[in-house]
C-alpha cells in the first residue's frame, strides 16, 4: 500500500498526539488520585489522633464523676434493709413501725398487722411492704408520719386510710401500709408464664 507523503505526516503526528495524550491521561492522573488519597489518609489520622486525645483529657473527669455517683450510691443504699429474706426485711420493717410508734407519746399501739408480698421496685431493687392498724389522735398520725420519714432506712408510706374520730378524746382509727426498700437478690423470681 502506497502512502502519500501528506498521509505519512499526519500518521506520524496522530501516532505522537496518541503518545502524548495517552501519557496526559494515564500518568498524571494516577499521581494526583495517589496524592489525594494520601493527603486525605494523613488528614483522617490527624483527627482521630486529636479526637484520640480530647477521649484521654476526658478520662479524669469522668472517673470523677463515676467516683461521686459511686460514692452517692453507697450513701443511698445504707438505708436499703439489710436481712437475709424477704420475711425477714417484712419482720425489721414492722420492728421500725413499733418503735416509732412507742415513741410518740402517748405511746400508738398496733392492734392489727397484714404483711404485704414482696415485688420489684426497678430493676435493681425489691420493696417489701407491712399494713398496720391502730388507733390514736391526729397530731400522734402527724407525728409518727414525721418520726418514719426521719428514720435512716429508706421507707415511704404507700397507703394510709384515716376513719371518722370518734368519742370525746377525737380518737381516729388509721390504717397505714409501710413500704422498705432492699436489694433485689430477696424478691423471689416470679416462675411460669407472664403475659
Amino acid at each position: 500500500m502506497n502512502m502519500s507523503e501528506r498521509d505519512q505526516k499526519a500518521l506520524k503526528y496522530l501516532g505522537g498526539a496518541l503518545l502524548l495524550a495517552g501519557a496526559i491521561y494515564f500518568w498524571p492522573a494516577g499521581a494526583a488520585v495517589e496524592t489525594a488519597a494520601a493527603a486525605n489518609g494523613s488528614e483522617v489520622l490527624e483527627k482521630r489522633l486529636s479526637n484520640s486525645r480530647a477521649l484521654l483529657l476526658q478520662v479524669p473527669d469522668k472517673q470523677a464523676v463515676l467516683k461521686q455517683a459511686q460514692a452517692d450510691l453507697g450513701v443511698r443504699e445504707k438505708g436499703l434493709l439489710v436481712a437475709d429474706t424477704a420475711a425477714q426485711a417484712q419482720a425489721q420493717l414492722f420492728q421500725i413501725l413499733r418503735r416509732v410508734g412507742r415513741a410518740q407519746g402517748p405511746p400508738i399501739e398496733v392492734r392489727a398487722t397484714e404483711i404485704g408480698q414482696a415485688r420489684l421496685f426497678g430493676e435493681d431493687y425489691g420493696e417489701v411492704s407491712v399494713a398496720v392498724s391502730f388507733e390514736c389522735g391526729i397530731e400522734q398520725l402527724v407525728n409518727l408520719l414525721a418520726d418514719l420519714g426521719a428514720q435512716p432506712e429508706l421507707l415511704a408510706t404507700s397507703e394510709i386510710r384515716v376513719g371518722q374520730a370518734a368519742g370525746a378524746q377525737k380518737v381516729i382509727p388509721v390504717r397505714l401500709t409501710i413500704s422498705g426498700i432492699v436489694p433485689r437478690k430477696l424478691i423471689p423470681e416470679k416462675k411460669g408464664l407472664s403475659f
